[in-house]
């Protein structure tokens, strides 16, 4: 009777893995001499590690991801131009608390978004507020909220991210009200918070990107005052995987 008390008494506190272990527990009390406070002990980690474990999914979850994928599947021999060190250092999330950015610049395909990504995943499994945003779709939210009288709303929502991952800059040109607005939104994370930008053009081609050599040169300084820059110069792992399947249907033949 207690023990049905105790286990209900636990599931409308939200206690779902103490309930889950509780058995267990006063099983191994009475037959190893267990102390109570450590049973106890033992069950409230279980609880935290599955609420933390919980929180962990619920933040790579909404933080918009296109993927997922993890350091541990990237092929650093393949992009012998990166230091891998210096990109497995990033995972620590060492950058977040000195409010530094990451700017990964390279063609399409040699793993830029898979390595943000990755790292964005390391920072929203340590409960990093994250989002993970193209420009192109950045740039257009902020059009939209600036056309109906919401740009500092949408401002602040934005800039409320410790880290904020803006794929794809350059794939698309940008009007000068575009950049206008991201310009007013990288000022605002500028030493504040930390910013990771995939781009596949060199810093010089900035000014054609955004329409507005100014406004590209004061993005890129605010950028670029607190960073780590790679330029990974090897070539498309897209590519790659279309020569080695054609190579082993060759081979089949």
């Amino acid at each position: 009777m207690i023990y049905n008390q105790v286990i209900n008494n636990l599931q409308k506190l939200k206690l779902d893995k103490m309930s889950t272990y509780l058995s267990t527990y006063l099983d191994e009390i009475n037959k190893n001499n267990i102390s109570f406070l450590d049973a106890l002990l033992n069950l409230t980690q279980k609880e935290i590690e599955f609420k933390e474990q919980r929180a962990s999914e619920f933040n790579i979850r909404v933080a918009g991801f296109p993927f997922i994928r993890t350091l541990d599947e990237f092929d650093f021999d393949f992009q012998p131009s990166i230091n891998k060190k210096e990109v497995l250092d990033l995972a620590t999330l060492r950058f977040i608390e000195e409010k530094k950015n990451v700017l990964l610049i390279g063609s399409s395909g040699v793993g830029k978004t898979h390595i943000a990504t990755a790292i964005g995943i390391e920072a929203a499994k340590k409960r990093v507020s994250t989002y993970f945003i193209s420009c192109h779709d950045l740039i257009t939210k902020l059009n939209i909220a600036h056309q109906e009288n919401r740009l500092k709303d949408a401002l602040k929502t934005f800039n409320k991210y410790k880290l904020l991952i803006i794929d794809e800059i350059g794939y698309l040109p940008v009007d000068k009200n575009g950049t206008n607005l991201l310009f007013q939104l990288i000022a605002k994370r500028y030493e504040k918070s930390s910013t990771i930008i995939t781009t596949n053009q060199q810093f010089s081609k900035w000014g054609e990107i955004f329409s507005d050599n100014i406004l590209a040169n004061a993005i890129l300084d605010r950028l670029l005052h607190h960073s780590y820059v790679f330029n990974i110069t090897g070539d498309s792992y897209r590519l790659k995987d279309i020569l080695n399947k054609i190579e082993n249907f060759d081979n089949s033949i």
